[in-house]
Order: C-alpha cells, then sequence, then structure tokens
C-alpha cells in the first residue's frame, strides 16, 4: 500500500489525466440510462472511488505542502462522503430495479447518511464552512512560505534576510570583509570547542534542544456555546444556514417519497430551504463575520457562489423538467437536425441530458 501511495503522489498529474479520461468514458458505456444499467453504474461507481482515495493520498502527502487535511490521522471525513456519492447513484439504480418505487427508501438512507457524515465534519472543524459538500478540507493556506524557515531565538528576521546591521552588532565586522569573516568564523570555532569540552555546558545544550522542539500544535475548536455567545445573531445565522444546506437533499427526499416525484410540494419546499439558507450566509458574508474569528475566506465565498449556481438544477427537476424543460431541449434538437455533425452531436448531448434527468443523484445536487 505504501508503495501505491508513493507512485500516486510522486505521478499526480498522470493519474488526474488517467481518471479524467476514464470517467468521462463511462457515460459512453453501452447500455447507460438503461433498464439493465447496474453494471456501467458499478464500474463509474468503482473508478469514481479511487479517483477519491487516490485525491485522499495525494492531500495526506507528508510534506507540509499539500493543501489537504493537516491532520492525516484523522478521520477522513472527505473521502468517506466522495464515495458515498459514488455509490449513491449504484443504490438507486440496483433499488429501482429491485424494488420500484420503493427506491426512495434507500435514496433516503443514503442521505441520511450523508448528513450524518456531514454534520460530524461540520462540528470536528469547529464549525467551518464546507467546501463542496465537505469533498474538499477547508483549510487556511500560508500567505508567506517564508515563515516556516525562521529560526528559533530570533537569529532570522521575520523576513528571513540578514542585514549588514546584523553581522555588526554580533562580531563588529562587516560580512564582505575578508578579514573580518575570517574572525568570526574563528570566534565561533573557539566557542564551539569550549562547550564540547564542557560536560556541564553539553547537558545544558541537550535540554535547551529538548526545551526548544516544537510541540505539536494543539487546535483549539470553537464550539456552538461559544460561537453563538461571541457571534450573536451572525454566528448563529451561518450555523443555521450550513445546517440547512446539509440537510436540504434529506429533506428533498422524503417529501419525495411523501407525494412523489411528480409532485411540486418536494420542488418548491427544496428551493424554500435553499433560498433561506443561502440568503442567511450571503448576509454573513456581507458582514464579514461568521463561525470564525476573521472573515471569509476567498474560498468561502466562492462556495457560496457555487451553491447559487446549484440552482440551475432546479430546471432538470421534476415536475419542472417535464412541464418546461424537455420541451426546449426537443425544440432546440429539431432545429439544429439539419445540421451536419452538429445535429448529430446535439442529438446525443439530449439524450445524454434526458437520460442523466431520470436518475435522483444525478440532479439532486448533494
Amino acid at each position: 500500500m505504501e508503495a501505491y501511495k508513493t507512485w500516486v503522489r510522486r505521478n499526480r498529474d498522470y493519474v488526474h489525466s488517467l481518471e479524467s479520461l476514464a470517467n468521462g468514458l463511462t457515460w459512453f458505456l453501452p447500455e447507460r440510462f438503461s433498464t439493465s444499467e447496474i453494471g456501467p453504474e458499478a464500474v463509474t461507481a468503482i473508478l469514481g472511488i479511487i479517483t477519491a482515495i487516490n485525491e485522499h493520498i495525494i492531500d495526506t502527502a507528508p510534506n507540509g505542502r499539500q493543501t489537504g487535511s493537516a491532520d492525516p490521522s484523522s478521520f477522513p471525513y472527505g473521502l468517506c462522503i466522495s464515495a458515498l456519492k459514488d455509490l449513491e447513484t449504484l443504490v438507486e439504480v440496483v433499488a429501482e430495479q429491485y424494488y420500484g418505487d420503493k427506491k426512495w427508501n434507500f435514496i433516503a438512507v443514503t442521505e441520511a447518511t450523508k448528513v450524518m457524515v456531514r454534520l460530524a465534519l461540520f462540528r470536528n472543524s469547529g464549525y467551518k464552512m464546507l467546501l463542496h459538500g465537505g469533498e474538499i478540507p477547508n483549510v487556511e493556506k500560508d500567505s508567506d512560505d517564508t515563515s516556516s524557515q525562521q529560526r528559533i531565538g530570533g537569529f532570522l528576521k521575520p523576513g528571513g534576510h540578514h542585514g549588514p546591521g546584523w553581522f555588526q552588532n554580533n562580531h563588529g565586522q562587516n560580512p564582505w570583509n575578508l578579514e573580518g569573516r575570517a574572525l568570526s568564523a574563528l570566534s565561533r570555532f573557539g566557542e564551539s570547542a569550549r562547550m564540547i569540552s564542557d560536560p556541564v555546558w553539553m547537558q545544558r545544550i541537550q535540554q535547551q534542544h529538548a526545551i526548544m522542539e516544537p510541540p505539536t500544535p494543539m487546535i483549539k475548536r470553537p464550539t456552538l456555546s461559544v460561537i453563538l455567545s461571541e457571534k450573536g445573531v451572525n454566528g448563529a445565522l451561518f450555523i443555521l444556514g450550513e445546517v440547512l444546506f446539509i440537510t436540504r437533499p434529506l429533506i428533498y427526499v422524503l417529501f419525495i417519497r411523501r407525494y412523489g416525484v411528480r409532485s411540486w410540494v418536494p420542488w418548491f419546499l427544496s428551493l424554500g430551504v435553499d433560498f433561506i439558507g443561502i440568503g442567511f450566509l450571503s448576509h454573513v458574508v456581507k458582514s464579514g463575520k461568521g463561525g470564525s474569528d476573521q472573515q471569509f475566506s476567498a474560498s468561502e465565498k466562492d462556495e457560496v457562489k457555487r451553491r447559487k449556481l446549484l440552482w440551475a438544477l432546479y430546471l432538470m427537476r421534476e415536475p419542472f423538467f417535464s412541464k418546461y424543460t424537455r420541451q426546449k431541449l426537443e425544440s432546440t434538437e429539431k432545429l439544429v437536425e439539419p445540421v451536419p455533425l452538429i445535429g448529430t452531436l446535439a442529438a446525443k448531448i439530449v439524450e445524454l441530458v434526458i437520460g442523466a434527468q431520470t436518475r435522483y443523484t444525478y440532479m439532486s445536487g448533494s
């Protein structure tokens, strides 16, 4: 396993290209979107899980420069969520073939599992915004890599550079003067020899090294009560907005199970939950305060925009799709059908879109 991890980390670009090609080809597998599509969906799920595992291996590379989780030993929430998302379509297809309309029970169980994992991640991360549903760790990036090069004791300034004054203050010599550098080297050599010959001094040095060993950083995550007490209304709105975003897919499925996929009740209720949750988060983003002591990062603001873009999926969900969207797609297909090549390509695209629309998991946005 370690050999495989090393190979993946050394060949990241090649692995990404191969995964993208394989995942793209799965859309053209035989019997895709047919009544017997368990095989193609199983292949897609396996490829997706392998991709998620490879991404987890790359993100947890022990070189301190990856953008992934800062604690590789912690529970891999992102990997778990990605695996559930890859499996949910296979669960839907199998349940539909063997249980018919009762498939919504199995989909509800899958969504409930994702909700529990995401709520656990939300709590464990100190109530930070979930990026891409928790698949991408929400970690802060260092703005200056040179800060990691600072030494203990103040010998290296924050900028990581020694000015001429540093040498003059320590040795009274210009660093570019050969005589001064020679005297400085002899002085350090004599001092090092004296320390080595003195066992008491060596013992002190060893004790100082033990003290100066950087301890394992203790990550103190804010609790819910601390956020609500310190941030007040903004903290409450942020927490509520994230909880609505996490639980919205489960609410949607439960109401589909109750009223049916052709009913407008689940469609409008899901849209309302999304609208309210985004409204809360947008208000908090504009005020510049959220679930942490700092303003929202650029990635968190991008996440809010991404969630707004997901509203476009409501055009593909029943009953809106059957009543409006499908008619527009078919009329566009007929319009470009006489055009060579473009007509064939448009027909294939419409076929894939209509086929994907029949799957809840493709259009759920969860």
